[in-house]
């Protein structure tokens, strides 16, 4: 029994390792001006996500990940904790950037101009970001 405890513990250990090597592969993509970019665009980012998730037009499975995006940045507990240097607030910033990669790819760019709630230097922003066209 102790075995087949420690061989479940050890392939979730090595799960979440493989998550953080992706997330900081991840993030290494995009250069570091960009990662501060999205920190200061933070707001504005966590408005347009409520917008598009309460946007009835956009499909449902655009609404639920971005839902399920709230629901992370909401929890208290992270995939990578946040005093672990450089990847431990880069984790949010890569997840959020992925998932609105993901969603601009269905949604598409037009989505994203008419619920954004900032400077049109902001969208350009978030358009690199989502390795989009610039606005």
């Amino acid at each position: 029994m102790l075995r087949i405890l420690a061989g479940i513990v050890g392939g979730l250990l090595l799960i979440w390792l493989a998550l953080v090597v992706a997330l900081w592969a991840a993030g290494r993509r995009d250069d570091p001006l960009t990662l501060r970019e999205t920190a200061r665009l933070l707001p504005d980012v966590l408005r347009l996500i409520r917008r598009l998730a309460a946007d009835g037009t956009l499909p449902r499975g655009v609404r639920v990940r971005l839902g399920l995006l709230l629901g992370y940045l909401a929890l208290p507990i992270d995939l990578v904790p946040d005093f672990i240097p450089v990847i431990g607030y880069a984790d949010d910033a890569v997840v959020v950037a992925l998932a609105l990669r993901s969603v601009a790819r269905v949604a598409g760019p037009a989505a994203l101009a008419r619920h954004w709630p900032g400077t049109p230097a902001g969208l350009a922003t978030l358009h690199r970001l989502c390795r989009l066209p610039p606005p």
